[in-house]
């Protein structure tokens, strides 16, 4: 049985049991033989956003929480203490945001997936937002090195009234060799369902090859892709045009050149991808369309993560 840690993040933290018996979590939504395993179940406890259940084992875990702004939300980093994925690497991560409640969530450095010779390493993360919650999900960027494989399935289901900010950056690793496309296959799926029912599929397959040009994904030359996914019942069709604007504004002024796509989902909310060369082009376009929703949507200031 994996040993269960209790994490000093303050009153109404608990640590499960590795079924998860004891702590008002449900059994663990996951297979057993996880590396890493992180559940996350946010509320509001004297006026604050705080984790009022948690459990984690392997290779991952949560730092302290702490507050980024004079709002309720909490802001909680994901750590990795392995320091990468590997072949064959299984992860899984349950988040679940009460009512009315907010989480910002981030990870303590890049996702650095090595080569994978044993086969592909996968994470699944499955999420709840519960009427009212908000989630916003801004890891550090996913490196994938030479000879990496990475299947990531991401499975959202979500109040219609709740909000949802997905975002990442991938970016080819070093590579001996100078190559600039090394890694096998980049696969992320995400699914968002809005009081059960489908409401926005997302499907990224990068799979370069040994040659870029027979890629199924030729990039048009570029190294780096940047994905954001948001939802929200506010967000119409005026205020997917001024953020378009905004993203083309903020692409003309990064030194490396880098291409912006928006487009109105289905359902309410936005779907962007940018092609560049450089995390630094990816994120300064993200990031302005993540602080410009925060200020339309809840008055909240531009996010300052604090890592360095």
């Amino acid at each position: 049985m994996a040993e269960a840690r209790r994490a000093d993040d303050g009153p109404g933290v608990v640590a499960a049991s590795s079924q998860g018996l004891g702590s008002g979590l449900e059994p663990s939504p996951f297979p057993d033989g996880l590396v890493g395993e992180l559940r996350l179940h946010v509320g509001s406890r004297a006026g604050k956003d705080i984790a009022l259940r948690q459990y984690h084992q392997g290779a991952l875990r949560v730092l302290r929480p702490h507050y980024l702004d004079d709002t309720a939300q909490v802001c909680y980093t994901i750590v990795n203490p392995g320091g990468g994925y590997l072949g064959a690497d299984k992860y899984g991560i349950e988040i679940r945001v009460a009512e009315g409640s907010s989480l910002l969530l981030t990870t303590q450095s890049a996702t650095k997936v090595y080569r994978t010779p044993q086969g592909p390493a996968q994470q699944d993360m499955r999420i709840t937002l519960e009427p009212g919650a908000v989630l916003e999900y801004l890891p550090d960027q996913l490196i994938a090195y030479k000879d990496a494989s990475y299947f990531q399935r991401t499975e959202v289901h979500m109040a219609a009234d709740a909000s949802l900010v997905l975002c990442e950056v991938l970016t080819p690793g070093w590579s001996p060799d100078g190559s600039r496309f090394s890694y096998e296959q980049l696969r992320l799926r995400t699914e968002v369902h809005l009081d059960g029912r489908l409401g926005a599929l997302d499907n990224l397959w990068v799979k370069p090859g040994k040659d870029s040009i027979d890629s199924l994904l030729y990039l048009q030359e570029s190294t780096h892709v940047g994905m954001l996914l948001a939802i929200d019942p506010r967000i119409d069709a005026a205020m997917v045009a001024r953020l378009r604007e905004l993203a083309y504004e903020i692409a003309g002024q990064q030194r490396d050149g880098i291409s912006v796509g928006i487009s109105q989902a289905p359902v309410p909310g936005l779907a962007v991808r940018t092609l560049g060369g450089s995390t630094e082009s990816a994120n300064a376009v993200l990031h302005a369309i993540v602080n410009q929703l925060r200020i339309e949507l809840r008055g909240q200031q531009p996010v300052n993560l604090r890592k360095y």
